[in-house]
């Protein structure tokens, strides 16, 4: 039977919801137990462990006319990967954050400086930003930096992927700290999510993170004014 959040990602064109849970955590001692964690490990899936460093560039208008139709424009080097994303209509209850996605693969360095937007063209939220953007000029309004160590686990009932990032936000107006853990929902039922997150949380005493990275980042501008908090 096809959940509803795979339902929408083979729907076409990359799109998909994606479904996660974020909590601050308040040091790296805290973190490196989370990632020994011995109810994790009892629902890791085997040679799933990795270590990620991050580079991202946010990018809008001199105007903001992204981030005031709360779309965010993101190009992400993945260790050798090259990403392009766009999100937007997110929502969040606390800790959980509800979004839309389409990413694509561009694996093209120059994507970081000037991305080209032509690569959404084929989606709806693709042409609405090619739209929106029209003539004028894209650049980019923050960065983020962080290690990503992350792995996959399987509870029986959903299958996701446990994050803890640690690294930094970085605008022309300050800089903030990252270190969070993430756990994104890839297939099954939202509950399940829920429950893991939930366990974790309770156990090494985490708060609800209702910020992204990218919120953080805009705040850090002084810009916040119609922007839904976890695009």
């Amino acid at each position: 039977m096809t959940t509803y959040i795979e339902w929408i990602t083979l729907k076409g064109k990359g799109t998909k919801m994606e479904i996660e849970m974020k909590y601050g955590i308040g040091d790296k001692e805290t973190a490196a137990n989370i990632w020994d964690d011995e109810y994790l490990l009892s629902i890791e899936e085997s040679d799933t462990r990795e270590k990620v460093l991050m580079k991202a560039a946010y990018f809008d208008t001199e105007d903001f006319v992204l981030s005031k139709n709360d779309i965010a424009l993101r190009v992400r080097m993945e260790g050798t990967r090259t990403v392009a994303t766009l999100k937007w209509r997110g929502k969040n209850e606390g800790g959980l954050h509800i979004r839309e996605e389409i990413n694509v693969p561009v694996n093209d360095e120059s994507y970081f400086n000037v991305p080209d937007l032509q690569i959404f063209k084929e989606s709806e939220i693709g042409q609405e930003v090619i739209a929106l953007i029209g003539f004028k000029k894209l650049h980019s309004i923050m960065e983020t930096n962080f290690m990503r160590n992350r792995f996959r686990i399987d509870t029986g009932n959903g299958i996701m992927e446990v994050s803890l990032d640690d690294g930094e936000i970085i605008t022309t107006k300050g800089t903030a700290p990252i270190c969070e853990i993430e756990i994104e929902l890839f297939s099954g039922e939202q509950e399940a999510l829920e429950d893991v997150t939930k366990t974790i949380a309770e156990k090494y005493g985490l708060q609800p993170e209702t910020k992204s990275k990218y919120v953080r980042g805009l705040s850090l501008l002084g810009f916040n004014r119609g922007v839904k908090e976890n695009e």
